[in-house]
Parts: C-alpha cells; sequence; structure tokens
C-alpha cells in the first residue's frame, strides 16, 4: 500500500476523532406528531448510508460524553421543557428540526413551537419535517405556508427537512420493534426517509476549524398553492 495513501488516511481518522462532531436536535411539535419514530428511522437511514451515527434519546440517559460524540453525527431526541426551551445541551446543536404533521391542530402547533424555540434561544433557521403526509405537494404548501408566517412575524428563516408520507408498514415496523427502514426498505416511508438522509448531507454543517456555513434558503414562496392558515 502507498505510504502517502495510508498518512492521508490516518490523517483523516485523526482529524474526525479530534472533531466534536455534529449534533441535529429533532423536536416534536406535539407529543404524537413521532418524532421519536423520525429521529429512529432517519438513524437507521444514516447508518445504511454508512455514516457513523449515534441516536441519544433524552427522557431515558444522561447526555453523551465528548469522547462518545467525537467524529460523529448525533441526533438527539430533543426534550421541550414546559416553556418549550431546549435543554441546554440539545441547544448547542448545529441544527434543530421540528417535526408536525399535516392537520390543522398540528400545524398551528408546530408555529407555536418554533415561536418558543425563537425567543428562548435566538434561533434564526429551524428545519421542517411533515409526518405523515398525503403526497409532496400537501407537505410543500404546509411548509410554504410555515415558512411565509415565521419570515413575516418572527424575521426568522424556516427550511424544508422534507417529508415523510403516510405508510401503513410504519405500524406493522414498529410491532416488530423495528424501525421501517430496517423492516422494509423498499416502503413509500423508508425511500422517504434515505432521501431526508441523504440530504443532510447538503446542510452547512459546523467544521472543526468553526461553525456552520449560512443556512440554506428557505422554501420559495411562489410554491405556494391552496388555502393557508392563520398561524400568528
Amino acid at each position: 500500500m502507498n505510504p502517502i495513501k495510508v498518512d492521508q488516511a490516518d490523517g483523516l481518522r485523526q482529524l474526525m476523532a479530534n472533531s466534536p462532531g455534529q449534533k441535529l436536535a429533532v423536536v416534536g411539535s406535539g407529543p404524537t406528531v413521532g418524532a421519536t419514530s423520525v429521529a429512529q428511522n432517519l438513524a437507521a437511514a444514516l447508518r445504511q448510508q454508512g455514516r457513523d451515527v449515534l441516536l441519544h434519546d433524552e427522557r431515558s440517559a444522561a447526555p453523551p460524553t465528548p469522547a462518545e460524540c467525537a467524529g460523529r453525527l448525533l441526533l438527539v431526541d430533543a426534550v421541550l421543557d414546559p416553556q418549550g426551551a431546549l435543554s441546554a445541551w440539545a441547544a448547542q446543536a448545529d441544527h434543530v428540526m421540528v417535526v408536525l404533521q399535516p392537520s390543522a391542530t398540528s400545524i398551528k402547533a408546530s408555529y407555536a413551537c418554533v415561536k418558543k424555540l425563537h425567543y428562548a434561544h435566538a434561533l434564526q433557521c429551524v428545519h421542517m419535517l411533515v409526518n405523515c403526509a398525503t403526497d409532496a405537494s400537501q407537505a410543500e404548501r404546509i411548509l410554504v405556508n410555515l415558512a411565509q408566517t415565521s419570515g413575516r412575524y418572527l424575521a426568522m428563516t424556516l427550511a424544508s427537512a422534507g417529508w415523510v408520507r403516510a405508510d401503513p408498514q410504519m405500524l406493522q415496523a414498529q410491532r416488530l420493534n423495528l424501525t421501517v427502514v430496517e423492516a422494509y426498505r423498499t416502503s413509500p416511508a423508508a425511500a422517504d426517509f434515505f432521501q431526508i438522509a441523504a440530504d443532510l448531507g447538503q446542510w452547512p454543517w459546523r467544521s472543526p476549524q468553526g461553525p456552520a456555513r449560512a443556512v440554506r434558503p428557505a422554501l420559495a414562496a411562489s410554491n405556494a398553492t391552496g388555502p393557508t392558515l392563520a398561524l400568528h
């Protein structure tokens, strides 16, 4: 083996080992939107794409140590306090993803969740994911409406993290104590999780040398069609 290539590989591993890792906080806009399922399936999809992922549930354990996080992508199944704020540890995430469902109640709750996060942590950008969507068109309408409202009243950016289609195989996978990504790789929901996992690679992550790059743009307002909800 070429010794130069060996040295380069060793150097890359050393760089990753010294990196604090990348952190994504997954937040449910309500208790029944499926945020934990999203975090579990996204972690499974990322692992199958070759990423070194650590999934941490704030309900069940103390935060992992810096050594456990080093060089890894950390997904945090985050818990909000009664005021809607993240824990001090989760608030250090590179990105926050808010999960909602395509109902009027959930959409309004997601805006309230974003508003509380904005005022609690001065967040300027949050990623939104629509779980159990009927189709992409429905999810896009919801995300555009939320992005417009947040930009107008909170002066903050909402970026699309994507959507997961409603899929009966999700429930069957849960009965088997598996993620849909593990149990039914060709299902619609699994395909959506694989797409979201692939898209994560294009997000602006913090590098070992400095902070994350500027956030990507929100959904374009020109894509919005259909009725909107008064959210503010």
